[in-house]
């Protein structure tokens, strides 16, 4: 298999985990707030956003209404920007790196 391929598919699977282990996180720091219990830091969900969680943490934001308040806007930037970084990874990957 072509390394390109190989960097593709290992970095398409990182970004999937990663955003699904982001979800779980944002769900995970709703259903502590509702119960009223110790939250989980918001720089660690911002970190795991940013770092290839986005489409993860931006779901849950939307799907949950997590984190969409007005003082959050923060948020919402950070897992624009992290969607915006990786899928420029992703193109770059596929279109200018030759392997």
């Amino acid at each position: 298999m072509e390394l390109k391929k190989i960097i593709l598919i290992v970095y398409m699977a990182y970004l999937i985990i990663l955003s699904l282990a982001t979800y779980i996180l944002y769900a995970s720091d709703k259903s502590r707030a509702k119960r009223g219990v110790r939250r989980i830091p918001e720089k660690t969900l911002l970190l795991t956003s940013f770092l290839g969680g986005a489409f993860g943490g931006y779901s849950a934001m939307l799907t949950l209404r997590h984190k969409t308040k007005g003082e959050h806007r923060y948020f919402t930037f950070v897992n624009l920007l992290g969607i915006i970084v990786h899928t420029a990874l992703v193109l770059l990957i596929i279109f200018v790196f030759k392997f």
